[in-house]
């Protein structure tokens, strides 16, 4: 166990973390998904991605709206 001041600082240091993740927001905001293949539902990070996708996956199928 931690006693005496390291208790103290170990507190502080923990606190001070949960203050930061509160108002940073959640850590994985940035690698939401913008786009996703309206036939397989594939997550892309953007349009670009989803065109790429969708051409190599689905190449018999009409482009989407997103795509072009």
């Amino acid at each position: 166990m931690v006693r005496g001041k390291a208790k103290a600082d170990a507190q502080a240091k923990k606190q001070a973390k949960t203050e930061k993740l509160k108002k940073g927001g959640s850590q994985l905001e940035h690698r939401v998904a913008k786009a996703s293949c309206p036939v397989c539902k594939a997550s892309m990070a953007n349009a670009n991605d989803l065109k790429t996708h969708f051409e190599s996956k689905h190449p018999k199928l009409p482009l989407p709206e997103e795509c072009a």
